[in-house]
């Protein structure tokens, strides 16, 4: 077993997470986001997915970057075709 850095947990299905050349244990995916995923400039959220950036801040979404005066950043990629769902069975 490994103990959490995050929690201290000491759990048997921990995971690692090599990021930038370093190691880290967790034994959720709950504290790898609060370790990892960086924080929205603005209203301090973890960042999950994509997020936006701009002169080296990052966002959560469009509507913080403008709160903060980021201009001409966007939530939505372009329209694009569909693809086919991806069969998890």
């Amino acid at each position: 077993m490994a103990k959490c850095e995050v929690c201290g947990n000491d759990y048997d299905k921990s995971f690692e997470v090599t990021m930038e050349a370093k190691t880290h244990i967790f034994d959720s995916f709950e504290c790898a986001i609060f370790a990892l995923a960086p924080a929205c400039e603005n209203c301090g959220t973890r960042i999950v997915g994509h997020g936006l950036e701009k002169d080296g801040k990052m966002f959560c979404c469009n509507h913080c970057a403008e709160h903060l005066g980021a201009t001409g950043l966007k939530d939505r990629a372009e329209s694009r075709p569909a693809k086919e769902p991806v069969s998890r069975s």
